[in-house]
Formats: C-alpha cells, structure tokens, sequence
C-alpha cells in the first residue's frame, strides 16, 4: 500500500480517537462526536482507496476555465493541472510549471521523501489557482470534525455520471461544501481555500491514463535544482 495511502488511515483513526467519548460528555455530544468521527473516517477511506488507482479526472472551473488531476501507479505519479500551471510528483522529481505570456518554465525538485506523500503547502499554488486537491480536501474536513461548534450534513448526488457522498460545513473559520465519488474522487467543492473562492467539478473521469501525462510539457523551459541537475 502506498505511503499516502497508510498516511491518510492514520489520519482518520487519529481523529476518530480524539473525538472518542470520556465519561464528562453527554449522550448528545457522544452523537454528534461519532457522527464526525464516521464521517471523516467515511471520506478518507474513499480518498485513500482511491490513491491506489490509476485514472485521470477534468474538472470545470468557473468563468469557463478547467483543472485536471491525473494519477497512476507502479511507480506513484500524480500530476495537477490548472490555469496558468501544472505540478507533477514522481519518484524522480517535483515539478512545477509556470505558463506566462506563452512561455513555460518548469522546476525541477527533489520529489519527496521516499515512504512519505506532499506536503498540504506543495499545492499551495494549485489552490490559489482554483483546484484544491484531495489531501487539501481532507485537511478541511478534518479541522472541521475537530471543531465543536462546526455544523456537518451529509447528502448524497450525482457528479458526472458518478455517485457522490456529499458533505455541507458550516463554521466560523468558512463553510464549504464537498463531494467524493463512491471511487474516492474529488467529485465536486465549493467554498474558500487560503482565503480565495474555489468552486470545482467533475467533469470527465477516466481509469486510463495518457502516457504523456507526467512528462514535461513540450517547449518548456527546465531549470533542474535538483542535486546534481543541470
């Protein structure tokens, strides 16, 4: 199983423990400590399932503009497209790519530790640039199952053509709305990331890949600070 794979069931049990009932609760607080402690365990069971797949998903942004996240295995390469910008994670590098007035230039990293996934911080870009990523998803709904005065409803839709379980966060810190694919896609999101708006749909899902979906893209400029990079 991969490393984010066991990182994300780490998660889920660290929150389900700290939300476990001591004798000072009331029954009301029990519920509604189980009810999030189901939920988040719910939700990161699907993103974690879904780390171990290879597929490829489109994404509609607003004012007409699109994202994309792509991910394969043997080995683990993800790889998130968005406007003005694509990052890339393989077991050889990080990649990050910037188009500005039609020219692109990628950086060449060190990928991450071998046995660990990204940082949240790494798709710090990404997020500004109107795709939030799972691992950011999941962060949210965990900060929110950790807040007791954070209201949580959950529902169920249809992104896509895919069934979606849905979750509607209200607290002070902004509320959000989330749906994950019963495959354990980002299906759909709504609501505020680093301070910015971002809204995002499901599109178009796939369980294939394209073979050029990792490589830099053509053209591009590379600056390699890698060790030993050119």
């Amino acid at each position: 199983m991969p490393a984010a794979s066991t990182t994300l069931r780490m998660l889920a049990v660290s929150v389900i423990a700290s939300l476990t009932v001591t004798g000072c609760q009331s029954f009301e607080d029990a519920g509604r400590a189980m009810g999030r402690s189901d939920l988040v365990n719910d939700l990161a069971a699907r993103l974690d399932r879904a780390l171990e797949l290879t597929y490829s998903a489109d994404y509609q942004l607003p004012d007409a503009q699109s994202a994309a996240i792509v991910q394969a295995q043997d080995p683990v390469r993800s790889a998130y497209t968005y406007p003005g910008g694509r990052l890339t994670v393989t077991p050889d590098a990080t990649t990050r790519c910037t188009a500005t007035d039609g020219r692109t230039v990628c950086t060449l990293v060190p990928p991450p530790t071998p046995g660990s996934k990204p940082t949240v911080a790494l798709f710090n870009e990404a997020n500004q640039q109107g795709l939030v990523t799972p691992p950011v998803v999941v962060g949210m709904l965990t900060a929110a199952a950790l807040d007791p005065a954070a209201e949580i409803k959950q529902s169920d839709t249809t992104v896509a053509g895919h069934h979606a379980a849905c979750v509607e966060v209200q607290r002070s810190e902004g509320d959000f709305t989330a749906c994950v694919t019963t495959e354990g896609v980002l299906g759909s999101f709504t609501g505020s990331v680093d301070g910015e708006p971002v809204e995002v749909a499901l599109s178009r899902y796939s369980d294939s890949v394209p073979s050029s979906a990792f490589d830099v893209p053509a053209g591009a400029s590379v600056v390699d600070n890698r060790p030993g990079g050119q």
